[in-house]
């Protein structure tokens, strides 16, 4: 659904943000992107939505090249929801506000009604449809703004850093809600994190530091790699570091039992 090609990018003279980038993301795959603050992960995002523009290298998605003959096209197929929704919410309900993308594309009123009722209940705010969003916590509201990201019907989903302003209820709610969209939904999704644990739960993996990708692959792979993720100041998710533990305990090691049931702990947190 994605393909990136040696993408570079600057903020006017700065260093480059985004130094020879290359990945492709498969239909129905979960991607997450990790990263320390100030490695390029946020600005690959809006790379990817157009917000921003390459100064060379190709994105493509659906086979559509990222440009200004396509844009509009392309965010018919991308959405993305932000680090804070407060930033997003254009509605004074909850209603109005997962509808504003239909209201845009002219969606007939009575279908606009349905998918407003239909996406409110998918992601749990069904009951919330007259509230203000300011009224709302933190994982409500993200849930309002993918809400409506669902109803203006696209299939590829980018979240930056969606869950780092949340309790830890809230980031157990949406991660337990992504996972849904993709596995359920058939949505293609791409995480934004630094979260290691929340990374974990994902397809593949990429790591950038200072605007390259310097590692890739499953994350289970990814992860045991963890001098070159402390290098980037990320640190190790706390189950894995406790299943790499005990795997290479001779006495441990002895029981798949036991370490199967450490990682399937492992992946539940």
């Amino acid at each position: 659904m994605i393909k990136v090609e040696d993408l570079h990018f600057r903020y006017r003279k700065d260093q480059e943000t985004i130094n020879g980038v290359s990945f492709s993301v498969e239909k129905g795959s979960w991607i997450s992107i990790v990263g320390h603050n100030g490695s390029g992960k946020s600005t690959l995002a809006k790379l990817l939505v157009g917000l921003v523009e390459a100064k060379s290298g190709t994105i493509l998605i659906d086979g559509l090249a990222m440009n200004a003959d396509n844009i509009d096209q392309i965010r018919t197929k991308v959405g993305i929801v932000f680090q804070n929704p407060d930033n997003q919410f254009v509605g004074a309900t909850v209603r109005h506000d997962i509808a504003f993308g239909m209201e845009n594309c002219q969606i007939p009123q009575p279908e606009m009604e349905e998918k407003v009722t239909y996406y409110a209940d998918l992601v749990g705010m069904k009951d919330f449809l007259h509230k203000e969003p300011h009224l709302l916590s933190g994982g409500q509201k993200q849930r309002v703004a993918i809400a409506g990201a669902l109803a203006a019907n696209q299939d590829l989903l980018i979240f930056d850093e969606s869950t780092s302003m949340l309790d830890p209820e809230g980031v157990v709610e949406i991660s337990n809600l992504i996972l849904k969209l993709n596995k359920e939904l058939n949505k293609t999704i791409i995480t934004i994190t630094h979260d290691l644990d929340f990374a974990l739960k994902s397809d593949y993996c990429l790591v950038l530091k200072e605007g390259q990708i310097i590692l890739q692959g499953n994350p289970l792979e990814v992860f045991t790699q963890k001098e070159v993720l402390e290098s980037s100041n990320l640190k190790i998710p706390f189950g894995l570091e406790l299943y790499n533990r005990a795997a290479k305990d001779q006495k441990i090691n002895k029981s798949k039992e036991l370490l199967n049931s450490l990682w399937e702990f492992n992946l539940r947190t």
